[in-house]
């Protein structure tokens, strides 16, 4: 009887997924098809607004929560300056864009997760659901303040952590040194004023951070009845699934719960002909 039971094929698994809007979504909607045609049973928690990318399906069932009004304004803002971080422009006006972005989020996502941390019917039913795991992008910590809430083991999906936090909350060597930053177009063949400014983004990295997740400290501490930061719960993620290739990008560490998925949202397309 142990051996047939050994035997038997497993059952799927019941995954909460919070997922963050936009592209985000979009690149963790193809591994949810995947994991719904395995058998699991997927459920996502998404707020309630007109223009939202997370749309109902056969391979999800969608619970939608009450958001502020006001979120929609914010939501055109950020898209408006994520668009100007890319366009050329000069050191000093990409910094001044990235510290106005982080305000702004700083402003958008908190209102959105106070909202469904304490949304009490909408947890306590997500409570009595037995959730095996979180699936969630830790870009904000929204899910995984939900997953330590309910006890439950997360799953990131990222392209990765800003300020570099992927690396401080696993304990990876960062060398501004050799790794260009974000935003700065340099490549690994800095020049000296390219080092100067690679590592004035370094330096700003901490400021950016503890700016722009002050609101959720604030939030996991009433959520969770105690004084955490936000790299302590980022901490407790069991697996990290990073949309990047080291092929394509600059050589880094990884740990043994990182696991590639670069190209996993790309669509299969028919062979060219002859």
């Amino acid at each position: 009887l142990l051996l047939l039971a050994l035997l038997c094929p497993a059952g799927g698994g019941k995954l909460l997924v919070v997922p963050m809007d936009e592209s985000h979504w979009l690149s963790l909607r193809s591994l949810l098809v995947a994991l719904s045609q395995k058998g699991h049973q997927i459920v996502t928690v998404a707020p309630e607004e007109v223009d939202s990318s997370v749309e109902a399906s056969e391979y999800h069932t969608l619970k939608r929560y009450p958001v502020p009004s006001h979120r929609e304004e914010l939501r055109a803002r950020v898209r408006s300056l994520g668009n100007d971080l890319f366009e050329g422009k000069p050191f000093r006006q990409k910094i001044t864009a990235l510290l106005e972005k982080v305000r702004l989020i700083s402003n958008l996502y908190p209102s959105s997760c106070s909202s469904l941390l304490h949304n009490k019917d909408l947890v306590q039913d997500l409570q009595s659901s037995g959730f095996d795991a979180v699936l969630t992008d830790p870009l904000v910590p929204c899910g995984q303040i939900l997953a330590l809430r309910l006890s439950v083991p997360s799953v990131f999906s990222l392209r990765a952590f800003p300020c570099s936090s992927d690396l401080q909350v696993a304990q990876c060597p960062d060398l501004p040194s050799y790794v260009p930053r974000t935003f700065t177009g340099s490549s690994d063949r800095m020049s000296f004023i390219q080092h100067v400014e690679n590592s004035v983004l370094k330096s700003i990295d901490s400021f950016l951070r503890s700016f722009a997740y002050l609101p959720f400290e604030l939030m996991v501490s009433d959520v969770l009845h105690k004084q955490v930061t936000v790299k302590e719960v980022l901490c407790h993620g069991s697996i990290g699934l990073e949309r990047m290739d080291l092929m394509f990008e600059y050589p880094m560490p990884a740990m043994p719960n990182i696991i590639f998925t670069d190209g996993i949202n790309c669509g299969n397309k028919k062979p060219l002909s002859q």
